[in-house]
């Protein structure tokens, strides 16, 4: 709920005007898309568009782990997130499959999976946690960077801190 809520404080700040607009959806997504295929998650973007946003946002979990893809429509990259460091190529490959289906049955345009580029970040591209507790905060703040179009440049050490402003966000329900 607390990811799902940050994801919505995210979207909220995106429709102001400088923001790229983000959409995000819910972290059973992925596990429902991925279980049942576009089939069992087309209702979901029922009323939207998700194709005239810039940067969607899919919080993922993985059982114990929380990680995030995001796909980048201006530029049609899909990243996959992972503060563990582990890559998530067949998530990445999942998603755009969805996407493809997505845009041919409620747009009837074809997406041509050639234009797009997948990538799982590599330790070197993005901060690693260095406890077994980061893992939403660092999905968080990955977000948070994304979808302010700013570099991501945080370090495990900033986590104590990033905890504490999102417990005060939450509380008052805005972003600083």
């Amino acid at each position: 709920q607390i990811m799902n809520f940050y994801m919505g404080l995210l979207v909220e700040r995106s429709k102001k005007e400088g923001y790229p607009a983000v959409y995000a959806f819910n972290t059973f997504f992925y596990s429902k898309l991925s279980s049942t295929s576009h089939n069992g998650v087309k209702q979901w973007t029922k009323g939207v568009d998700i194709f005239e946003h810039d940067v969607i946002l899919v919080p993922i979990h993985l059982r114990i782990h929380w990680t995030l893809l995001v796909v980048d429509l201006r530029e049609k990259t899909i990243k996959y997130f992972d503060s563990l460091g582990q890559k998530g190529d067949h998530i990445c490959k999942t998603v755009l499959k969805y996407l493809e289906e997505e845009s041919r049955q409620k747009r009837k345009i074809e997406l041509t999976a050639s234009e797009w580029t997948l990538h799982s970040m590599g330790t070197e591209e993005i901060p690693q946690q260095n406890n077994g507790s980061d893992c939403g905060v660092f999905v968080c703040k990955f977000a948070d960077f994304i979808s302010r179009d700013k570099p991501i440049i945080f370090s495990p050490e900033h986590m104590p801190y990033f905890r504490r402003k999102m417990v005060w966000e939450i509380i008052h329900q805005q972003l600083l």
